[in-house]
């Protein structure tokens, strides 16, 4: 009987193979690193517990930035790790001394310290004011209103997109949940009715253009939002823990505004400077808006209660901070949304991107905070100062924050950016003499959401627009330099006037 031969694609096999191979070393890359810095000599003047808790953390950072396993998993394990090893990584000599017993309590109570974390509740609450945006389809009418008032001319419909983004900032506290999950599902409809196709030289048509502004857009209003991005609420937590400032969302706002209103005006006109579409007019998307809008009908009882209830959460959270702490505030809106069948409980417990980063900011603000109570902070502020001593405090905040911004080209993260890198900058800043610790702290976090752009995996959304089809690598590497310089420009030249005036 003659034997069937069976033809095999080698391509697909070595595919196969290189996958497993890269999984294995994103699975052991966080170990090796901790192994590594485990095995190295403890810095002089650090005390040895500081630098093994120091280990583990950039372990976990480490597996933030190559995730094998989802960033919840990796903060957990981090947290664990450290609480089940605390007598020797997480305890001074002096805190041994106490009862084992009492040991073992407080590693416990060091561990979940960050789901007590009022900022992890106010981003968890964040998150369910955008399931009420996507169950009550408030956000797409939003974004469709402004479509067919805006979308007769190419460049009105960049701004169309960038103002739909901006109307929904203040409340989508994941941009990528914004921007994925609402703006581009809407705008990913629009370039074929001019004929732009994805991967085909059409998509210069118009494509091109509308998802550069929008992810340019998600960008600024992260930045110009405390509540726009995660890791700004994030930041929040790290800046009051490290130098002991905090920052209102109203200071947040009034800090970015000058530069937000000056970035909404003119981005779309430079990215259709810089990326012109090829057609310039069209009367079919307002059309296709106009159908989509009648298809929704009139305003519904719950989007009615879903504007009253946030605009009431935004007035609590500018004018009323002193009285009710935000992310109570958050949950009190939560509560009314379940109680007027806006959102029912199935929608809170089967919202997993939201119980996903509430895992992780949780465990990630304990890891934090855990940098500064075994003294690391404190020792690589010392450090830091010393290599700058000498420096004006104008320019060593121009040299700072010029590097942090710069530093986001190697985290794919902007959470693990913030974690990483931003308690180390403060610290640094708060030795030199004459800094104005709350400008600097205004700069470093209003940056976080702008330099995104520099690089296609820069922020949540980046890849969802890299991988359109309608963006090619080199015009993405090619605009998100210039966009990235001329956001570090803005931010040097006219956001540190402004904040150095305001605060």
């Amino acid at each position: 009987m003659k034997e069937m031969s069976i033809p095999i694609d080698t391509q697909l096999v070595d595919k196969a193979s290189d996958g497993k191979l890269n999984r294995l070393f994103f699975m052991l890359a966080p170990f090796v690193v901790t192994a590594l810095l485990l095995l190295m000599p403890v810095p002089e003047g650090l005390q040895p517990y500081a630098w093994y808790y120091f280990a583990i953390f950039v372990g976990v950072i480490v597996g933030l930035i190559f995730e094998p396993l989802p960033g919840a998993v990796i903060g957990l394990t981090g947290v664990v790790a450290i609480a089940l090893t605390s007598q020797w990584v997480l305890f001074s000599p002096e805190d041994m001394a106490a009862p084992k017993f009492k040991l073992a309590a407080e590693s416990f109570k060091w561990a979940v310290s960050g789901f007590g974390n009022s900022t992890v509740w106010l981003i968890f609450g964040a998150f369910m004011f955008a399931a009420g945006y996507d169950k009550t389809r408030l956000g797409r009418r939003l974004a469709l209103i402004l479509v067919k008032y805006l979308g007769r001319r190419s460049l009105t419909l960049g701004y169309a997109i960038m103002f739909a983004d901006l109307l929904l900032a203040p409340f989508t506290p994941s941009n990528t949940a914004r921007s994925g999950g609402t703006i581009y599902p809407i705008i990913a409809n629009l370039p074929p009715l001019y004929g732009s196709k994805p991967n085909d030289p059409s998509a210069r048509k118009i494509g091109s253009y509308l998802m550069w502004v929008a992810i340019t857009a998600t960008c600024i209003t992260s930045s110009m939002f405390l509540s726009a991005l995660a890791p700004n609420l994030l930041a929040l937590a790290l800046v009051k823990s490290t130098v002991g400032i905090s920052i209102s969302w109203g200071n947040w706002f009034v800090a970015f505004l000058p530069l937000g209103i000056l970035f909404l005006l003119t981005m779309p006109l430079l990215a259709y400077w810089f990326y012109p579409p090829e057609v310039k007019f069209n009367d079919e998307v307002p059309r296709w808006a106009s159908a989509e809008l009648v298809k929704l009908g009139r305003l519904s009882r719950n989007e009615i209660l879903l504007l009253v209830f946030v605009c009431a959460a935004l007035i609590m959270w500018i004018f009323a901070a002193s009285v009710i702490e935000p992310a109570m505030a958050a949950l009190l809106i939560i509560g009314l949304m379940l109680w007027t069948g806006v959102l029912e409980w199935n929608d809170i417990t089967s919202n997993k991107a939201a119980w996903n980063t509430f895992f992780w900011f949780a465990t990630l603000v304990a890891l934090a905070g855990g940098l500064s109570s075994t003294g690391f902070i404190a020792w690589l502020g010392k450090e830091g100062g010393m290599l700058m001593s000498g420096i004006s405090a104008g320019t060593a905040t121009v040299m700072l924050l010029v590097a942090f911004y710069l530093l986001h080209y190697l985290f794919a993260s902007a959470t693990a950016h913030t974690t990483a890198l931003l308690p180390a900058m403060l610290t640094i800043a708060s030795t030199i003499p004459g800094m104005n610790m709350e400008v600097f702290c205004m700069l470093m976090v209003t940056s976080l959401g702008v330099m995104g752009i520099i690089t296609p995996y820069g922020t949540g959304p980046s890849p969802i627009y890299y991988g359109s089809g309608y963006l090619p690598t080199a015009d993405y590497w090619r605009l998100g330099t210039i966009f990235g310089a001329i956001f570090l420009v803005a931010l040097l030249v006219i956001g540190y006037p402004w904040m150095v005036m305001m605060f």
